[in-house]
């Protein structure tokens, strides 16, 4: 699973400068808006046939240009903060992290999988109800892959000695 977390870091082009930048609560909080886009502009087929295309590379390019746009936070108190030093250390320190963490970082990576099928048969279908179940199923799984992140952080940094901010 560890391959699919750096294959990811890779597309997304994720270097220190960007990972500072994304530890910021409004990039952690303004991600979760992604995936409900993403299925706005596929259902917005419906509304403006091809042109939807365009809304989807939108969405895209806001999922790329998130982790960049906002500042450095001041500090990396904040939860969400945590969880991308967690989801770092996770990437970049595999072998420093307990089985425990790494088992459910994987387990709740592949929990959103149901989620988004369903998600994705509403869309092709046009049924909302579907659409709106498999986002929810998709996202409560990333939130909760999230906190586990502030916790694998929480221990990393007890377990290592390391201070706030260390990656």
């Amino acid at each position: 699973m560890n391959g699919l977390y750096r294959a990811a870091e890779r597309l997304m082009g994720m270097d220190a400068d960007s990972w500072a930048r994304h530890a910021s609560p409004w990039s952690v909080y303004s991600r979760f808006t992604i995936l409900p886009l993403l299925a706005l502009a596929v259902w917005s087929r419906v509304w403006i046939g091809g042109w939807a295309w365009l809304a989807v590379a939108l969405v895209l390019a806001w999922t790329w240009a998130n982790p960049r746009v906002f500042a450095p936070p001041r500090d990396l108190d904040a939860w969400a903060s945590r969880g991308v030093l967690g989801e770092r250390v996770l990437i970049g320190r595999r072998d420093e992290v307990p089985a425990h963490h790494r088992r459910w970082a994987a387990l709740l990576s592949v929990l959103s999988l149901p989620g988004t099928v369903a998600m994705a048969w509403g869309l092709w279908a046009l049924d909302a109800a579907w659409v709106v179940f498999g986002t929810a199923l998709t996202m409560i799984p990333k939130i909760w892959f999230a906190d586990r992140m502030v916790w694998l952080y929480s221990d990393w940094i007890t377990d290592t000695g390391r201070e706030l901010g260390d990656v």
